[in-house]
């Protein structure tokens, strides 16, 4: 059996990923977020602040901030001083944050692959629902 397989099998089962107080759903609700999923995808290489939220269109420096704090304290990103004048902020993925970059990768391409099936979806339902 394939490991998702088990994981699926296991989560039905018991139903521990769904329970309040169960550790992952906080860990879930992080990595799975738009904007963590789009700020490690940009994190290929160590940037500073201001490279990250010019290749993330739409997001707002306080948003920003808050998922590169998050996405701190969760150990998937390092923060560096740098020893420039004016101080200068570099992030980088740590070793767990790179564990991600691979089942990222697959879910990135699942979205890509069924976009089209996706929005045609959604176009019959919405014609289809009541006003």
């Amino acid at each position: 059996m394939a490991t998702s397989e088990a994981v699926y099998r296991a989560i039905g089962e018991h139903d521990v990923v769904f329970r309040p107080d169960c550790p992952s759903r906080p860990i879930l609700d992080q990595i799975a977020d738009k904007w963590s999923m789009m700020v490690m995808a940009v994190l290929v290489e160590p940037r500073r602040f201001n490279e990250i939220k010019r290749r993330l269109e739409g997001i707002t420096q306080r948003v920003l901030t808050q998922t590169l704090r998050r996405l701190e304290r969760n150990g998937m990103v390092e923060r560096r001083v740098l020893p420039t004048s004016p101080v200068g902020v570099e992030y980088s993925l740590t070793s767990l944050g790179e564990s991600l970059r691979e089942p990222f990768a697959r879910l990135y391409d699942w979205t890509v692959a069924n976009a089209s099936e996706i929005q045609a979806r959604q176009r019959d339902f919405d014609r289809r629902a009541p006003r």
